[in-house]
């Protein structure tokens, strides 16, 4: 290496060379902080292509994981089998008597004679309405009754003793017609007070409002002194309970069936009609047929079916809904499987069936549940083999690894 120097004014330059390479080296008079200041920037710089690299790595990301080979799977071989099963359909709980506590006068509220949402009975005193002035009403009405009965009573005298003198000469005809007719008018004139009367004593009744049968109370929708329109202002709901009822509505296929089932005979104790309540539990007492609607809708191809259930404990409320559940006996075998084994994807349901080594998707339609399992009504023929466990893993077309079978009285045929 060679190298020359030369003299300046404020720095000194030296230019030193190979044969390779030429390096110019600036000596700062201030050697120390040229050093330290040089440090710093080779640190900055070390530190920022450290994490450059860092970065670079991170966005990489995880190394994509390898397949792992074959879904183990159970399997489970499809078979047709006897099955007694209940048919579902959705239904609402309504009671058989309901009315709507209105009144028929108008006035303010005076009195309120229930426990709201507690039983009541019929003929049992409800709400009181202001009194005074149907009470002066009736008052009034059976005093103009009784003047009427005297006129017509005074009438007929008259009438009596004009005609007596009619008769002897001594009454002109034309006098004795007017005794006539004022006894006439006399009479009209009491039927008009007996009507105002028997008016003023029903709307004297119409102040106390009373339970028309048996059942439950609602919620007061009127306070005390309110003041209600008559025919209008809706005070309460009263709904009976024991029995109770359950409409649903079925197929016009089905009609046929269920005539056939409203002539058996009923059994408290048969479990031909049941219900399950929202909590899943079943009711404990079982139902009967009570009737059919008038005729099926035509837009809908149904027809209303009610059933009737006693209620005596007021375990089930109108309002409620539930699954009606009909016991079917159906002496053809179908086609079950376990119910884990079925997939639903956008309202359609699928299962996987076992191809060789490999998963294929089949749709099926579903039929009633059957304890674990369900009816398939189509896709699926006895002999095959469905995937029970491991269904999660797989999609159409993925390698499985036969495994023992869900059941192990069945083994998969080779």
């Amino acid at each position: 290496m060679r190298c020359y120097q030369k003299q300046i004014t404020k720095e000194q330059s030296v230019l030193c060379t190979n044969n390779k390479t030429q390096h110019k080296l600036i000596i700062i008079k201030r050697q120390h902080n040229t050093i330290f200041m040089n440090t710093k920037r080779n640190i900055f710089w070390f530190a920022m292509f450290t994490l450059s690299a860092i970065w670079m790595t991170s966005c990489k990301g995880p190394a994509d994981n390898k397949p792992g080979g074959p879904v183990p799977v159970n399997l489970y071989e499809v078979k047709q089998e006897e099955a007694v099963y209940y048919d579902q359909y959705p239904g609402n709980i309504i009671a058989l008597n309901e009315v709507q506590l209105r009144s028929e006068v108008n006035g303010f509220i005076t009195g309120i004679f229930f426990e709201e949402g507690q039983p009541v009975r019929k003929g049992q005193k409800l709400y009181v309405i202001e009194q005074s002035k149907f009470s002066a009403a009736y008052a009034q009405a059976e005093a103009n009754m009784n003047i009427a009965k005297a006129n017509l009573e005074k009438s007929k005298n008259d009438a009596d003793r004009y005609n007596k003198l009619g008769d002897q000469g001594m009454a002109t005809k034309q006098r004795v017609e007017y005794s006539e007719t004022d006894f006439q008018n006399a009479k009209n004139q009491l039927a008009s007070a007996e009507a105002e009367l028997v008016r003023a004593s029903t709307d004297l009744k119409h102040t106390t409002i009373t339970a028309p049968f048996d059942g439950t109370i609602g919620i007061s929708m009127v306070k005390m002194g309110a003041f209600i329109v008559a025919g209008q202002t809706q005070l309460n709901t009263i709904s009976s309970d024991d029995p109770i009822a359950v409409d649903f509505v079925i197929s016009e296929r089905e009609i046929s069936r269920f005539m056939e089932l409203k002539q058996r005979k009923f059994n408290k104790n048969d479990s031909l009609f049941t219900i399950a309540l929202p909590d899943k539990s079943i009711y404990p007492f079982s139902g009967e047929i009570e009737l059919f609607d008038r005729a099926v809708d035509p837009q809908t191809g149904t027809l209303k079916v009610r059933l009737k259930f006693p209620n005596a404990k007021r375990m089930i409320r109108a309002g409620m809904s539930c699954n009606v559940r009909v016991l079917n006996r159906n002496p053809e075998k179908l086609t079950l499987i376990p119910y884990k084994a079925v997939t639903e994807q956008m309202g359609e349901f699928f299962v996987y069936v076992a191809d060789k080594d490999t998963a294929r998707q089949h749709k099926v339609t579903l039929g009633s549940p059957v304890n674990d399992k369900i009816i398939i009504l189509n896709g699926l023929t006895a002999g095959e083999l469905v995937v029970v466990d491991g269904v999660q893993k797989l999609k159409n077309g993925v390698a499985i690894q036969l495994a023992p079978p869900a059941d192990p009285a069945q083994a998969p045929k080779k």
